[in-house]
Order: C-alpha cells, then sequence, then structure tokens
C-alpha cells in the first residue's frame, strides 16, 4: 500500500503537468488560461479553445470576424463563449498548480520573449503599407505605401520626420511600390511594380536614378554588406546583383544570381555571414491555398537550406503562409507568417527547420520584417497600417 501511494506521487505530478500544457494554456499565445477577462478560455465554434485576449488579437476591429488559427473556419468574435470545463478544472486544479508552473515555457517558444513596445503609424499615415527597412547610420523607419507620398520616413518615436515619392503618373513618381531598402550610405532604393522599374532616392527624396528595362516584375530588395542591392524578380523567377555608384546616381554592373526561381518575393541578407534568403511564392493561386518556400543561399549561391510549406505544417499545428523574411543577428532566419498571424523563428539555414513562435498574437497581416542593432524586430502589420517594435529579451 506504502508503495502505491509512493509511485502514486510522480505519476499525479506528471498527470499535472500534462494537464497543464494540453488542457490549461492556449496555444496561441502559449499563456496559461485563468479566470481574468484577457485569459479566458473561449470557446470558437469549431470547438478549438483559445483565450479572449486572443480572440480580440485575430479578429477584426469592426466586424469582429476571425478564423480559427488551427482549422480555419470562419465565425465571430460574438460567436465565442466561455469554455466551462476548463474554467471547472482550473478551480479543480488550482491549488496544485501553482501560479509560477507556466513561467518557463516562456522561455521556450524561442530565442528570447518578444514583447511590443511600440505601434505607430495608423490608418491616414500609413495606407496599406508594403515595405519596410532600416536606415544602417540614423536609425530611422523607412516605409513604403500607397498614400499619396509614397515613402514615408519615421524617427525612434514613430513621429513622421519626412515623406516623399509622389503618387502618379510621371516617370519621376512612384506608381505601385512593393519593397524598400536603404543603403550603407543612406539613399532609399524602392521596387516599382507599377512601371516594374527600380527607383534610387536620396535620403531626402531627391530622384537620383531609375533602374528600368530590366525587370518583368521586380518585388523584393535588400542591401549587401558591400552595399549592393538584391532584387527578386517574381515574374521571370529570378535573382539580380545591382552595383550602383549612389552618389553619382549610375547604375555600374547587373548580375543575375540565380535563375528558375518560383515567384521570387521576399529577399533578406544576413551581415553575419552573407547568406541570402529568398521566399517564393507561386504567383498563379489556382485552386486551394498558395504554399511558400524559403530558399538559403551562402554568399557565393550555394544552396544551404530548403524548407517549404508542408515542412513547416510538421512542427506548427497550422498552416504556414510566409509573407516576409529577415535574419536576426545570429544568423537566424525569421518569416512571417500570415495564415496564423505570427513572426516565426527557422533556425539556422543548416539546421532546418527548428521551428519557434517569436511572436504569436497581436498581429494582423504581417508583411516586412527587420531587425534593428539594438535587437529590437520591426514588424509591419497591413492590416493595422502599423509598424510594431517587439524588443528581444535574449536573457
Amino acid at each position: 500500500m506504502g508503495a502505491e501511494a509512493s509511485g502514486s506521487g510522480p505519476a499525479l505530478r506528471e498527470l499535472l503537468r500534462e494537464a497543464e500544457t494540453s488542457l490549461l494554456e492556449c496555444k496561441v499565445c502559449f499563456e496559461r488560461f485563468g479566470h481574468r477577462q484577457q485569459r479566458r478560455p473561449r470557446n470558437l465554434p469549431c470547438g478549438h479553445v483559445v483565450c479572449l485576449a486572443c480572440v480580440a488579437a485575430l479578429a477584426h476591429p469592426r466586424t469582429l470576424a476571425l478564423e480559427c488559427p488551427f482549422c480555419r473556419r470562419a465565425c465571430r468574435g460574438c460567436d465565442t463563449s466561455d469554455c466551462l470545463p476548463v474554467l471547472h478544472l482550473l478551480e479543480l486544479l488550482g491549488s496544485a498548480l501553482g501560479p509560477a508552473q507556466a513561467a518557463p515555457r516562456v522561455a521556450a517558444r524561442g530565442p528570447g520573449a518578444l514583447t511590443c513596445r511600440l505601434a505607430f503609424g495608423g490608418w491616414g499615415t500609413l495606407v496599406n503599407p508594403t515595405g519596410l527597412a532600416l536606415c544602417p547610420k540614423t536609425g530611422r523607419v523607412v516605409v513604403v505605401h500607397d498614400g499619396k507620398r509614397r515613402v514615408k520616413i519615421f524617427d525612434s518615436g514613430g513621429g513622421c520626420a519626412h515623406q516623399f515619392g509622389e503618387k502618379g503618373g510621371a516617370a519621376r513618381d512612384i506608381k505601385y511600390p512593393l519593397d524598400v531598402t536603404v543603403t550603407n550610405d543612406c539613399h532609399v532604393v524602392v521596387t516599382d511594380a507599377g512601371d516594374r522599374s527600380v527607383k534610387v532616392f536620396d535620403f531626402f527624396g531627391q530622384l537620383r536614378l531609375v533602374v528600368g528595362g530590366q525587370f518583368s516584375l521586380p518585388w523584393g530588395v535588400e542591401t549587401t554588406p558591400q552595399n549592393g542591392v538584391v532584387v527578386t524578380d517574381a515574374e521571370a523567377g529570378s535573382l539580380h546583383l545591382l552595383e550602383v555608384d549612389f552618389p553619382e546616381g549610375v547604375l555600374r554592373r547587373t548580375e543575375r544570381l540565380r535563375a528558375r526561381l518560383c515567384g521570387p518575393r521576399g529577399v533578406a541578407v544576413s551581415w553575419l555571414t552573407g547568406a541570402i534568403a529568398v521566399l517564393e511564392r507561386p504567383l498563379a493561386l489556382g485552386a486551394g491555398t498558395c504554399g511558400t518556400t524559403v530558399k538559403v543561399f551562402s554568399a557565393t549561391m550555394q544552396l544551404i537550406g530548403q524548407v517549404d510549406s508542408f515542412g513547416l505544417s510538421l512542427f506548427f499545428p497550422s498552416e504556414i503562409t510566409a509573407s516576409a523574411v529577415t535574419f536576426d543577428h545570429q544568423g537566424n532566419v525569421m518569416v512571417a507568417d500570415t495564415s496564423s498571424h505570427a513572426v516565426l523563428c527557422l533556425g539556422k539555414p543548416e539546421e532546418f527547420p527548428v521551428l519557434k513562435p517569436i511572436v504569436t498574437h497581436g498581429l494582423s497581416h504581417p508583411v516586412a520584417l527587420t531587425f534593428s542593432k539594438e535587437n529590437s524586430l520591426l514588424v509591419l502589420d497591413s492590416a493595422a497600417h502599423a509598424v510594431k517594435v517587439y524588443k528581444a529579451d535574449w536573457g
């Protein structure tokens, strides 16, 4: 009898740990359910359970429409209800589950816990933004969007410091910007789908160069450590390097780095290793959803890592549709996921995939990512028309 009792202790503790992980934790934000308003478990019509805070984050602010992050069934925030079984289980196990037990799981979500420290922009200031970059010298944030002035520059506190790039039909105007980067000498480079060109401005908005007639659909753009510019051509399926004399406004050389890519869009360059990450997303959606592939090439353009939507789905409870890619300062690849409204770490290219959620709530439609020198993650949320700054507590 004593042996049975002594053996039941570890088994009971294991059962409690399993209950906390499987039943008492929101699988979107990884916080433990509770009786407080924001942590209350809510039933979705499909049967899945998330906390009230995540319901509010996932729901459209006006229509309250949302999709279940696990099965994608559509509903409205007002269609949810308290999950009484989970609330009763919390009451029954409240004394056995100490409030500190859930804390270690936060660190297990990724390289560091990220907290949103600042958000700026908003409707009227930004209109359907598509691209995001940081000035390496000043730290100012550059966004391209659908406003009357296509390029908007913010200071570190989120105030609008400058804007330029008229919307219009003239050759010097920006017609439909897709992405932006800022070079090491503070020139702003924009991919313009309207006239299929790459436009270079100085930081005050003076047009210095238009590279046209070379691209079918220029999409992603990024600066290399050597101050070159890499550009994806989504329609031609290629990746190009532009070498530009920026002060003189002269294109010195172009090189096609890679061909036979499948709808390449986002591109990122690691300043640690020189690796180039390309986000492939076929333009022809056809029937069903559109998958994505992340390919990472070495500085000499050798493929060193690759993962697609199917491979990622083996590690994540819902379908992943990557919309943006970047590197952190340790060389890890980060992607924005529009399906789960999240930012995910894929690990280093040689280790693909080591999938860890980094930001799992508070985003509506992330379309661009970048890291600051201070290890802050900037996310461009097009549905919120805002830039959201997450501070990394790397511990």
